[in-house]
């Protein structure tokens, strides 16, 4: 599904060794209906098996990133639309994080409910001044979905986590930003740039690398000391076996950038 139609509720494409998603409703502030939900889990299995992708980008068109799911959809028929709504998010977000490739959340606007689940299940978040965050659910009625759940406490702690998803408050980027929801904070017509900056530099890292730290990283809170210890050994004799590390040692001697091939 390679396009940047700007008609589609959702557009992929890459820009060489980056894979955009990007969500296309600005006039519902991107809010998530079946059809957007669908394409995300068809771009997030089209990013995930591409071999060429070093990084992934999720931002979203307009003047938000995504303002939740589509309640206009489910005021209709609450139940099968959640359902059908629910399944390929979370499908999408398996993905996102089980993929090699770091997934980079570039945030702006609205990010709320099913907006703020995406950009929890990212790697790393950059977020525009001005953006403001609300887990939301509680205010509709509803539990949570797209993993929320199980992001939140692990990235703000338990406590900070039951504040923001039993109170529902909306909260800043610079509130998100200490509470590590966003590794940074840049003025909003900054966003662009620093978000190509910060995604070119993933692109040009060693890939495999990468994608070793991310699953340690990942998996570490699921593992003993000593289970950790021994998938650290693992991944780093595998690392020490590839032509990125040569060239890596290589570079460090030769005070010269290091080129990455992911071999």
């Amino acid at each position: 599904m390679t396009t940047d139609d700007t008609n589609l509720r959702l557009r992929y494409w890459r820009d060489g060794a980056i894979a955009h998603i990007r969500f296309n409703r600005p006039s519902v502030l991107n809010a998530i209906d079946v059809p957007t939900a669908d394409a995300f889990f068809a771009a997030c299995q089209e990013a995930s098996a591409d071999k060429e992708v070093r990084v992934v980008v999720i931002s979203g068109e307009g003047r938000a990133f995504v303002a939740g799911g589509d309640l206009a959809a489910m005021k209709r028929d609450p139940v099968n639309t959640a359902q059908a709504l629910i399944k390929p998010l979370h499908g999408g977000i398996m993905l996102l994080a089980s993929m090699n490739a770091p997934v980079l959340a570039s945030l702006h606007g609205a990010v709320a409910g099913a907006g703020l689940g995406v950009a929890l299940a990212c790697d790393l978040a950059i977020a525009a001044e001005g953006t403001r965050f609300n887990l939301a659910y509680v205010n509709i009625g509803a539990s949570s979905d797209c993993s929320t759940s199980w992001g939140l406490p692990r990235v703000v702690g338990m406590r900070k986590a039951m504040e923001i998803a039993l109170l529902g408050d909306t909260f800043d980027a610079t509130e998100a930003l200490r509470l590590n929801l966003v590794n940074r904070v840049v003025p909003a017509k900054q966003l662009q740039e620093e978000t190509d900056k910060l995604a070119r530099r993933l692109a040009d890292g060693p890939p495999l690398a990468l994608g070793r730290l991310k699953r340690l990283i990942r998996d570490s809170l699921e593992r003993d000391l000593q289970g950790q210890l021994d998938a650290e050994a693992e991944g780093f004799a595998a690392c020490a076996a590839t032509r990125d590390f040569a060239e890596g040692v290589a570079a460090f001697f030769e005070k010269r950038p290091a080129s990455y091939t992911g071999q």
